[in-house]
């Protein structure tokens, strides 16, 4: 195992510097850049840029240089902490996510806890009723879930949470609190309208869950090693979630890899749709204005989340089923 880690962290090294080259090439393949971008916006509403400020700043970070200098200055910058300068918001990358990261991290959990809570149990229920009234009644709901876009969902929950309970539509507060500080009136504000995005966004997860969890328990259900562990007088819960339960919960480990990034960079279109203070539109309307630096740091932030997320997956994979063996290196 020692050895395998060893193997992985070493392979992550390539593997990061190969994703920021793609990530900072991607970035720079439009035309232009944020400047241009900044002064055709303001021609366009009929103001006039100060051309000598973009200079300035154009000569601060480096955008006279060739690429691939700036390409090594962003990667030395970022190995040292430095990820960089947003060009629109005006401040450092660093003060941009951060004012956003707790409230996408608060979500996302959320939403996760909430559909682990839902999705195992009526995995489970479902697997073990198969074909009965309740497995085919959920199996609905889980379609639906599946099949009505979030951004549908959105907007339908924000028109009822309007009529029904008087919550302001879009934010994750009351718009009096979105500039001030964090405060116990501002706590209850973003629990007052969390459960909307927490409800919209686990809806599809929760679904895929339901039937990913169901498929897994009853390919394991038919296995022998249950029929000889029922055969030996086991009571049914133990043999239920002893052996196959934890059997088919190995796509759920193996999900770790995708689930942290998504911790981080919650759901993009929702969000947008919402109108929420996450790190998605954010993302979205930087890669839009090719804020290179803002963009390029969170991207690899997320890349970073993922390698991480897949070695996390693998070890624990490997704890969980001791079918599965891992090895470091080269085989024979």
């Amino acid at each position: 195992m020692i050895r395998y880690i060893a193997w992985r962290f070493m392979v992550m090294i390539p593997t990061l510097l190969l994703i920021s080259m793609l990530i900072f090439t991607i970035i720079e393949l439009p035309p232009g850049d944020f400047f241009e971008s900044y002064v055709e916006e303001l021609k366009a509403i009929g103001e006039k840029a100060d051309m000598q400020e973009i200079e300035d700043l154009k000569a601060r970070y480096g955008f006279d240089q060739p690429m691939p200098i700036r390409y090594l200055n962003w990667v030395g910058g970022m190995l040292h902490g430095d990820f960089g300068y947003s060009f629109e918001y005006r401040m450092p990358v660093s003060d941009v996510v951060g004012d956003r990261l707790w409230l996408t991290i608060l979500v996302s959990t959320v939403t996760i806890i909430l559909t682990w809570l839902l999705a195992f149990p009526i995995g489970i229920y479902s697997a073990t009723h198969q074909y009965s009234w309740g497995d085919y009644g959920l199996t609905l709901f889980g379609l639906i879930g599946l099949a009505v876009p979030n951004f549908v969902l959105a907007l339908i929950l924000m028109y009822l949470a309007n009529i029904w309970f008087g919550t302001s539509i879009g934010h994750l507060m009351d718009q009096k609190y979105l500039s001030q500080p964090m405060s116990w009136e501002k706590f209850k504000s973003i629990l007052e309208h969390i459960w909307i995005p927490v409800i919209i966004i686990g809806t599809a997860g929760t679904a895929g869950m339901v039937r990913r969890v169901r498929a897994n328990l009853l390919d394991e259900l038919h296995k022998q090693y249950v029929m000889t562990a029922r055969a030996k007088g086991l009571h049914p819960f133990k043999v239920l979630m002893k052996y196959p339960f934890r059997m088919s919960l190995n796509f759920f480990i193996s999900d770790i890899g995708s689930i942290l990034p998504a911790v981080i960079s919650g759901a993009e279109i929702t969000a947008v749709v919402l109108s929420l203070e996450t790190t998605g539109p954010m993302l979205i309307r930087a890669l839009q204005a090719q804020d290179m630096y803002l963009a390029g740091s969170f991207l690899m932030f997320l890349a970073f989340l993922t390698v991480v997320g897949v070695l996390v997956s693998d070890i624990a994979l490997a704890i969980l089923d001791p079918r599965i063996r891992l090895r470091g290196g080269s085989t024979k």
